[in-house]
């Protein structure tokens, strides 16, 4: 009995030694398990918004491409149907040029749509670069505004474009990309403002400010800071127009968005056009900023630092201190002109009528001290700017100098203007570089040897081209626009029969060779090596021009490495080619 009683006491002690420690045991394993849950969850939730994100994506994706469908589909079929009825109609020579007409036109909306899927797919994929290039700001702004303006009228649209202050006008960097990024925030003030409505565009620089972040900045190699070899490029858009959504601005930049009403169920896009932009301006940068509210308008402000280029120092040759006559009605835009010849050493008259001018320039001859040119402006109070230049020139002989300044399409008011008698264009908005580089060029009388209005009937007769082409229906195309220039032309269908033709040939026959990249045998790039390599003078200075679909800049600059000297991009655009020819055949 003791023995138990013993027993039974050891028993009882063991239980009271080891009841707490087994009570902070249990208490540990539940916080470990409570942390575990909680790491659960935290994964859970991070599951499901990955979820919700991939759905949401996939739903973007399959909207995208259901729009695509049909907005690929709309020029196909204008495309077709124009094809049909012009066989239909192949006898009827204004039917058939109606239908060439919107057949180039759905083509050229066709390749928009077909470059945006390809540019998000290579910024997605992380394989688009930048260009380091030199280019003129004034080019720049005077291409965007010959692609927007002609669709702003056509809307009826007021679209005004402005130049603040410009601290440099020869800049460094990727201007195809820059003119894609800004042609592509005003088409879409031009595509979602109704008709009639306002479109407001301003261009302008600054020093870069010391905090601007550029870290991400692809466009200054070794610089990650800016200094005073950068400005800062600032681009606004504002518009009247249809406005977005505070939600849908949460979402601009997102691939395949794009804002879903009744008022843009017509307007055709990717929904890729913003999102391009946004990477773009990003690589360079920049930054971008969106406001707008739904029925009021959007606006657009981006800012991108750019390296400043050599400047270029020649002297002009203006006749200094002489006269300008400024034919100008519009107070704003002749103040600008006469500061502008100013600050060149010129001396403006500015008159407003046209009638008025008419009479001075007749004392003026009489007296014998004409002004060294007339500038003519956008309008005048009593007759239209080119009748005035009609009358000068009847007045003052053919060697008198008239330059137009105006916002109008030189390509659309040439033939008249030149028959009015005008020597020379410059377009607006107004830069005073190209106004005073005109002047210049005026005043000392050098001319182009050939203009714009004469490219079409250029002879080249006496020339001779290599084409390297293995498609026929491109050999087709290019050697009917090669042909009508005179040159004669010889065709290779590979890479190795064009370095076998121009080795057989005798020094100096071939003036230019037009090279496609991908061919049987061997490729463009290959064949120019071997012309380079050749032990022969024209080898190595006969210009090779890369005529090639692969239009990407690791493409030229592939080309180039291969010793090409030019890059020439399918669909084949005759202007370019004329323009080509004009610059190398006629050296």
């Amino acid at each position: 009995m003791a023995n138990t009683d013993n027993h039974q006491i050891q028993h009882n002690e063991h239980f009271s030694l080891t009841d707490q420690p087994l009570d902070q045991k249990a208490a540990g394993d539940l916080a470990a398990c409570q942390a575990q849950i909680r790491l659960l969850e935290q994964k859970n939730a991070a599951l499901e918004q990955a979820l919700q994100e991939a759905q949401e994506a996939n739903q973007a994706k399959s909207r995208f491409l259901s729009s695509m469908s049909h907005d690929i589909r709309t020029p196909m079929n204008a495309i077709m149907g124009m094809v049909s009825i012009a066989i239909s109609h192949i006898d009827e020579k204004a039917r058939v040029q109606d239908c060439l007409g919107k057949i180039q036109t759905a083509s050229s909306h066709l390749m928009s749509l077909v470059n945006d899927v390809l540019d998000m797919s290579r910024i997605d994929s992380g394989r688009i670069s930048l260009r380091e290039e030199m280019f003129s700001l004034a080019d720049l702004v005077h291409d965007i505004s010959v692609v927007v303006r002609p669709q702003a009228t056509q809307r009826n649209h007021t679209l005004q474009i402005e130049i603040g202050t410009i601290l440099q006008e020869h800049l460094i960097g990727d201007v195809l990309r820059l003119r894609q990024i800004l042609v592509n925030i005003i088409g879409n003030a031009v595509k979602y403002t109704p008709d009639g409505g306002n479109i407001f565009v301003c261009l302008s620089q600054c020093a870069v400010p010391a905090d601007f972040p550029m870290a991400n900045a692809d466009f200054l190699q070794g610089n990650a800071a800016p200094g005073p070899d950068t400005v800062l490029l600032e681009f606004q858009c504002s518009d009247n127009g249809i406005g977005m959504s505070e939600e849908f601005l949460k979402r601009i930049f997102e691939p395949f968005e794009r804002v879903h009403n009744a008022a843009t169920s017509k307007i055709e896009g990717t929904g890729l056009g913003m999102s391009i932009v946004k990477n773009l301006v990003d690589r360079m940068g920049g930054r971008i900023q969106v406001s707008s509210r739904e029925g009021n308008g959007s606006r657009f402000d981006i800012a991108i630092p750019l390296a400043i280029a050599p400047q270029d120092t020649r002297n002009l040759h203006l006749p200094t201190g002489q006269t300008v006559l400024v034919a100008e009605n519009q107070e704003p835009n002749a103040m600008q002109i006469c500061a502008m010849l100013q600050s060149g050493g010129l001396q403006p008259l500015h008159m407003q009528s046209g009638l008025d001018i008419v009479t001075w320039l007749t004392e003026a001859q009489y007296e014998k001290h004409m002004p060294c040119a007339l500038l003519l402006g956008q309008e005048l109070t009593d007759m239209s700017v080119l009748e005035l230049a009609r009358h000068i020139r009847q007045l003052a002989g053919l060697d008198f100098p008239i330059l137009l300044v105006s916002e109008a399409d030189w390509a659309q008011i040439e033939f008249q203007a030149s028959r009015a008698g005008v020597n020379a264009f410059v377009p607006c908005p107004l830069f005073q570089s190209r106004l005073l580089g005109t002047l210049a060029d005026l005043t000392s009388q050098r001319r182009q040897d050939i203009d714009s209005s004469g490219e079409e009937d250029a002879d080249y007769s006496g020339y001779h081209i290599l084409l390297v082409e293995d498609n026929e229906l491109n050999q087709e195309i290019a050697l009917e626009l090669l042909s009508v220039t005179g040159a004669t032309v010889q065709i290779a269908s590979d890479g190795a029969q064009a370095v076998e033709l121009f080795a057989s040939s005798p020094e100096d026959y071939f003036d230019l060779i037009f090279m496609d990249i991908q061919m049987p045998v061997m490729d463009g790039y290959e064949a120019t090596r071997q012309i380079r390599a050749m032990s022969r003078q024209d080898a190595r200075d006969v210009w090779i021009v890369a005529m090639t679909a692969n239009a990407f800049v690791e493409d030229i600059r592939l080309s180039q490495e291969a010793g090409m000297n030019e890059h020439f991009s399918k669909p084949l655009d005759p202007g370019h080619l004329r323009d080509i020819l004009h610059r190398q055949l006629r050296k």
